[in-house]
């Protein structure tokens, strides 16, 4: 028997009757919350599918005295469709079949693509093995390298069926290393000379030299300095300067990767009058974003970004480029200017990524902990997905398990709720890509299942950030359809959305089941996919919830995908409402 109930509510304070308490209670207070939700006088439609033996309507009361009453709505029969009209994960699908709802990962992965995992059989071993979004960037490779990795993950999801978003990452304005002359790395051990130099070389260029992209490098430095490669990866002292050549001396060892980003530091303190001088987005960005444009990608990662003003000016850019786009723009905070306008660079932006290597070539590293951790928490109040990138496995570049620490620095951002963790050279590069992967995979799997476990709920203050009223009342309703998930212990939460931003608002409750979210447009549902906790389908529906839940349980049960007894919460912003039911 499926109930509908409409009521208004002038306050926060409802009471059922005492028969129905224990079983469903929408409350909108605060009290015992994993997550903070701030009440107002709103109005809400909320469904419960509940078999009844009653033939009498139910009564609700409301703290002004007046009755509601709970009127039948026949329900629709479930459409009769093929199961392949629904689009799902196949790897999701699987691990649905197998171990049930609980099972499924909530932390997103992004691979970075390289030398290593550019093939179409190294991309299906990703996607295979849990990658949710592949970076190419721009620092690396010729545009038509790109374009061919680009098609070659469309296909892979027009074939293979997954949704695998593509993030390209531009280079930036910062000064780095150029290209390595041949070999895809060179290790600098202690005590060796190296030249870095602003030439340009017609002929091979001599051993142990390394070119820089900023023409007035030589001038800037001084004798004396420490030059940091790759956020301190390898660290050089200068000893001499002869015209455009600086010479230097490695006194940290490690390994040189082409276009490594170059930072240098004088008594101490970071040299960066010259880095706040170079625009962030350089002329070369601009083409690198043009093809992003052409090519169609989800996302676009903006280096060293100082100021909101940035991210606006781009984003007004892509609008009048493809007046059709999507594209989502995430800011890297890699830099002290970054942190200086963190909040204003969030708000301004779709989404955020921890670069930490660079980051802790500009502040002290005993401050990254700290720093990444107000970036995540921040992100995740403003409702804006958030990724942990650099060094997460860095010793798999080269050797086939982590170190200890490395697991333990994973499972801290897991434990931080990030909605993302970013594989680099580990991915790109390294020998041991598709291990990595699994190792990430394997963790975040862990952790997630010890936190639901444990009950490790952490109060976190999520304050409006509905622009609307209509968006303030979606906003309402997935903090409570959440905080019901949890209290009822459900099997997932359905939602059905058009943008993608109601799905966003459950994520950022991170609620204790997955959740379902379902979406008539391919590129949402790609770009779904790096949110936290999310498991975008593709699926065609109308404005009848109803009939979109029945067909809906039709197609999911035709795959093996949920089973009738399941119980979900279901969501939409074509009708914003909270639906409570068993799987028929």
């Amino acid at each position: 028997m499926s109930q509908s109930l409409h009521f208004f509510t002038p306050s926060s304070n409802i009471s059922l009757p005492k028969h129905h308490s224990s079983l469903f209670t929408p409350s909108l207070t605060t009290s015992n919350r994993p997550f903070a939700v701030t009440t107002k006088q709103r109005f809400f439609t909320i469904k419960s599918n509940a078999s009844s033996s009653s033939s009498d309507p139910k009564v609700l009361t409301t703290d002004n005295g007046t009755a509601e009453i709970l009127s039948r709505v026949s329900q629709t029969p479930a459409s009769s469709t093929d199961s392949s009209s629904i689009e799902v994960d196949s790897v999701t699908e699987a691990e649905l079949k197998e171990n049930g709802f609980r099972s499924t990962r909530r932390t997103k992965l992004v691979c970075t693509i390289g030398p290593a995992t550019c093939g179409f059989e190294q991309l299906e071993a990703l996607a295979v093995g849990g990658m949710n979004v592949a970076r190419i960037n721009m620092c690396h490779g010729t545009r038509e390298w790109h374009r061919r990795v680009i098609e070659r993950v469309r296909r892979l999801n027009e074939e293979k069926g997954f949704a695998v978003a593509i993030m390209m990452d531009t280079e930036g304005s910062e000064i780095h290393m150029g290209d390595l002359s041949g070999p895809p790395s060179a290790r600098a051990e202690d005590g060796e000379i190296w030249t870095f130099t602003v030439r340009a070389f017609d002929s091979p260029r001599p051993e142990r030299t390394i070119t820089v992209n900023y023409d007035g490098f030589a001038e800037d430095v001084k004798v004396g300095d420490e030059l940091l490669v790759d956020g301190g990866m390898v660290r050089f002292e200068v000893i001499e300067k002869i015209g455009p050549d600086v010479k230097c001396r490695c006194t940290d060892p490690g390994l040189l990767l082409p276009r490594a980003n170059l930072t240098f530091w004088r008594d101490g303190s970071l040299v960066r009058e010259r880095n706040a001088m170079l625009p962030t987005i350089s002329p070369k960005d601009w083409l690198d974003i043009d093809f992003g444009i052409t090519e169609g990608v989800d996302f676009i990662a903006i280096s060293f970004v100082k100021s909101a003003e940035v991210i606006n000016h781009l984003k007004s850019y892509i609008a009048a480029r493809s007046r059709d786009s999507d594209i989502a723009v995430i800011a890297k905070i890699e830099s002290i200017d970054s942190l200086k306008n963190l909040e204003e660079i969030i708000l301004a932006s779709d989404g955020a990524m921890v670069a930490r290597g660079d980051l802790g070539a500009q502040i002290p590293l005993e401050q990254v902990p700290s720093a990444q951790q107000k970036i995540v928490q921040l992100c995740r109040q403003l409702n804006k997905p958030v990724i942990v990138a650099s060094q997460l496995l860095e010793s798999m570049i080269e050797y086939p398990t982590p170190t200890r620490a490395e697991v333990a620095d994973v499972s801290e951002a897991v434990r931080q709720r990030a909605d993302a963790l970013m594989l680099s050279g580990e991915s790109a590069m390294g020998q041991f890509p598709d291990k990595a992967l699994t190792v990430l995979r394997s963790v975040s799997l862990r952790i997630e299942k010890w936190w639901r476990e444990e009950k490790r709920h952490e109060a976190m203050e999520l304050p409006d950030v509905g622009s609307s009223f209509a968006e303030s009342i979606s906003e309402e309703i997935c903090n409570s359809a959440a905080k019901m998930a949890n209290n009822l212990e459900v099997d997932a939460l359905f939602v059905y959305t058009k943008t993608g931003h109601m799905a966003s608002l459950l994520s950022r409750c991170r609620p204790d089941c997955p959740i379902f979210a379902f979406t008539s447009t391919t590129s949402v549902r790609r770009r779904l996919n790096l949110r936290w906790g999310l498991i975008p389908f593709r699926l065609s529906f109308s404005d009848d919830m109803e009939s979109n839940l029945n067909r809906t349980f039709s197609l999911l049960k035709a795959r093996g995908m949920i089973k009738s007894g399941d119980l979900v919460i279901a969501v939409s912003d074509v009708l914003q409402s909270i639906q409570v039911m068993n799987v028929p």
